[in-house]
């Protein structure tokens, strides 16, 4: 059974399907979608159910050749950091379907392309994470900023086109140089004598220091572009504040995750000379990202704008444990992926459940709605405490894991960060403060409180961010099992441990 290419495929049959429901059949496009993210998740839980920790690096692997002269293929295979990430966005895209409903009505236009465009958007990420063969990467890399490109610019705010156009430029220069990266990459493969883009094959090839430097550069800029890295991502805040809330939280809870994950499982093992040079530099940005991000988080009035400067604050702690070059780094960075993939889709949905009914984003037309809306209050704060890292939530373990890692290596760098972590809490509990605590305004009292679709919709996300937070062997066990051979191939000297082992016992030996 080829099951990652079924994976694949179900999502893609999904999204012709919906795009082929009849116009004016609303209901009918949005129950098929759903149904087939739901057939996609089950596809997930039985893919991820075979991967076998301790066994080879790439498991499920399925590899035929596409254009055989040239080594392209359709490889894929599945490792632990993208059994970890396939399951976020097996999760994420029928939760986020479901928020799309009252979404899809409000805009007053046929929304079966609202949720074809999902579909397909989660096709291609499953072929991101998959793929082994460094072009067919790169195919789906580019090809999904087509259907991205239109759930922004079709659906959202007043300004969502040239939000919509800023991300496609944006995103399509860093495709651009990847691609002269990629065929750099593969002369050097035509001049070792075996020519082919195959992942495997390529991090075998010994590439000099000075051509290694200008290949990573050229994936790392498309990379840090996606994630985005600062100051590469000034895209993001506009994209997320114009595009749907829940197209907003599939697009930086999940879309984006395809940067980091490149960043770890292709330009650090393609690269590591490269990177382990880089590495100090982008450590530097990383830092500069999380303060950057929290700062400008506290000064928005906007609350999707302030949702998307949080996330490259999140972002920055991703970049940081992966080029802090150790195993505790790398795995709290994967880990992260996860838990601020749930917790930035749990705060966009929320925060659109608030817009629907109060029409309006901005934090001042809110204010007091505790005491009408209690449900969704409690909601707004447990995913605000998630995204602060409260533990013993999913996202504490995650951003420890990063900062023990980092100072392993950059001890400064690890101390500036956890400035990150004081100021989310400033600008978390400063919007669940200004929204929901002070005086009831005049006219929140007519207010609805959550549905019952609406409590299906958040209950999962919750369920997560309790269960890995409380139980994370599990998925710590499934990362480490993919991180483990990708930092193998970095040759980076340990650092020495804080108190040596000999000298504290012959302390105990003197005492």
């Amino acid at each position: 059974m080829p099951w990652l290419t079924l994976l694949i495929a179900a999502p893609a049959l999904g999204a012709v399907l919906t795009a082929l429901v009849p116009a004016g059949r609303g209901t009918l496009a949005k129950q098929v979608a759903i149904a087939f993210s739901l057939l996609s998740l089950a596809i997930a839980i039985a893919v991820i159910a075979q991967f076998e920790l301790g066994a080879d690096r790439y498991q499920l692997v399925e590899q035929q050749a596409w254009i055989d002269a040239l080594g392209i293929y359709w490889a894929l295979g599945i490792d632990g950091i993208g059994a970890a990430l396939i399951a976020l966005t097996a999760v994420a895209t029928p939760i986020v379907a479901m928020a799309m409903w009252p979404e899809a009505e409000a805009e007053k236009r046929d929304p079966k392309a609202f949720f074809a465009l999902l579909l397909a958007v989660e096709a291609l990420i499953f072929t991101a994470f998959l793929a082994k063969d460094v072009l067919l990467f790169y195919i789906v890399f580019e090809a999904m900023l087509i259907p991205l490109y239109f759930m922004i610019g079709m659906y959202g705010g007043p300004q969502r086109r040239y939000a919509a156009l800023k991300f496609l430029l944006y995103n399509l220069f860093g495709g651009l140089v990847m691609l002269a990266a990629v065929i750099g990459l593969y002369v050097q493969s035509v001049d070792a004598g075996n020519a082919s883009f195959l992942l495997t094959d390529l991090v075998a090839l010994d590439i000099p220091v000075e051509t290694q430097r200008w290949l990573f550069l050229g994936f790392m800029l498309a990379f840090a572009i996606k994630a985005p890295l600062w100051p590469f991502h000034t895209w993001l805040p506009d994209a997320a504040a114009e595009a749907t809330p829940s197209n907003a939280a599939f697009l930086s809870g999940v879309a984006d995750k395809v940067g980091t994950f490149g960043m770890i499982a292709l330009a650090v093992p393609l690269f590591p000379a490269a990177a382990a040079e880089f590495a100090p530099v982008i450590v530097v940005l990383a830092v500069i990202s999380i303060v950057y991000g929290a700062l400008l988080a506290i000064g928005q009035t906007d609350m999707k704008r302030l949702i998307g400067y949080t996330s490259i604050s999140h972002f920055g702690f991703i970049v940081l444990g992966i080029f802090a070059l150790t195993e505790r780094g790398a795995t709290g960075s994967t880990l992260y992926m996860i838990n601020h993939g749930l917790s930035t889709i749990a705060l966009f949905v929320i925060v659109g459940f608030m817009i629907s009914r109060r029409r309006s984003r901005l934090v001042a037309d809110y204010g007091g709605m505790q005491k009408t809306t209690p449900k969704l209050a409690g909601v707004f704060l447990f995913a605000g405490l998630s995204g602060l890292a409260l533990p013993p939530l999913s996202t504490f373990l995650s951003e420890f894991l990063v900062i023990a890692g980092t100072f392993e290596q950059y001890r400064a760098a690890a101390v500036i960060a956890t400035v990150g972590i004081v100021l989310a809490a400033l600008y978390i509990l400063w919007l669940y403060q200004r929204t929901m605590t002070g005086p009831e305004r005049a006219d929140i009292g007519a207010t609805r409180d959550l549905g019952r679709r609406e409590i299906a919709v958040v209950t999962p996300l919750i369920a997560l961010i309790l269960a890995i937070g409380f139980f994370p062997r599990t998925v710590v066990d499934v990362i480490d099992d993919g991180v483990g051979p990708t930092l193998a191939e970095v040759d980076v000297e340990a650092p020495p441990p804080l108190v040596s082992v000999t000298d504290h016992a012959a302390e105990g030996n003197d005492e």
